[in-house]
């Protein structure tokens, strides 16, 4: 069952958007194991140009799905972030499925929830500008389930803890589009 959490800046959630997204987002709920409870959090967007901005993250139990979308019509976003978390849920079910199950060691039970981002808070240190911390959860997984998380967020980077050595490594996108890790001693 998806639960919502919809937020709306410079726009009123008003109940015919809110009846779409749970609508549209909702149809998710297949990909999730019966009782098994996920929180969207939605987040509009109307900026000055009259763009509409939607995105939405859904921390699971093994995987944070993200899709963001900007263009001139809300519904249009909406459509557009539903088909791309689609698309990422059978992506990694796909990847997951076809892993050895052994490879991952099921003595370790994950708890993968990431923490909620704090607010902006500027820290200036010797001409450093820090604007934003977030808090993450680091769990056990290799490099390849790091790169498909970091892609399912669309992020350039990803911090994770090695399944085989506990150390914490990075996962990045290289400027040829391959990519990059950087393991810690």
């Amino acid at each position: 069952m998806i639960k919502f959490n919809i937020r709306g800046e410079n726009v009123e959630v008003s109940d015919a958007i809110r009846a779409y997204v749970e609508g549209k987002i909702g149809k998710l709920e297949k990909y999730f194991n019966d009782g098994h409870e996920v929180t969207a959090y939605v987040n509009l967007k109307i900026y000055t140009e009259k763009r509409a901005k939607v995105e939405v993250t859904i921390p699971a139990k093994n995987v944070t799905l993200r899709a963001e979308h900007t263009s001139e019509d809300m519904y249009a976003s909406i459509d557009f972030v539903e088909e791309k978390l689609e698309r990422q849920i059978r992506k990694y079910k796909t990847r997951t499925n076809r892993r050895p199950r052994n490879s991952v060691p099921t003595a370790k039970v994950f708890t993968d929830e990431f923490a909620p981002l704090d607010k902006s808070d500027e820290v200036e240190d010797a001409g450093i500008t820090i604007v934003r911390t977030k808090h993450v959860a680091l769990k056990p997984m290799d490099a390849e389930e790091a790169v498909l998380q970091m892609e399912m967020l669309g992020h350039d980077f990803y911090v994770f803890t090695d399944s085989e050595t506990n150390g914490t490594n990075v996962v990045y996108r290289r400027e040829d589009g391959r990519f990059g890790l950087i393991e810690t001693k």
